[in-house]
């Protein structure tokens, strides 16, 4: 039995989410900052592609690129495009962002609750019960 597939997509969501918590709360420290990007990456995309790829990939060769699984690339990342700029540059939405960082906990104790039942049920086959 592997432990990847019984764990389900919960242990990559989990990494995902808080990657992505991190992104929002820039976003809101720097609501104030002049010039400032807010960024943001389409959660459900990652999650499908890094969920597609096998996490038994091997680098064979010191040119390779190590896959980094849990993280979100540059290449993902994306500029929000704001519902009202500011004069200053700056295209943080305050509200928007605290939501999207309140939705986002969310679904990381979901899927930490899911993954946590789991675990739970892995050990009860373990130990008979």
């Amino acid at each position: 039995m592997k432990l990847d597939k019984a764990l389900g997509f919960h242990a990559q969501s989990l990494q995902l989410h808080a990657r992505r918590a991190e992104v929002l709360a820039s976003n809101i420290a720097n609501a104030d900052t002049p010039g400032y990007k807010a960024r943001d990456f389409d959660f459900r995309e990652v999650l499908k592609q890094q969920s597609a790829v096998s996490a038994t990939l091997k680098t064979t060769h010191s040119k390779h690129i190590p896959m980094d699984s849990g993280l979100v690339s540059a290449a993902e990342m994306a500029y929000r495009i704001p519902s009202q700029p500011s004069l200053d540059g700056n295209t943080v939405d305050s509200q928007l962002e605290h939501t999207a960082y309140a939705e986002n906990a969310i679904q990381y104790q979901t899927s930490l609750k899911f993954l946590g039942g789991t675990i739970k049920t892995l050990r009860k086959a373990i130990t008979g019960q």
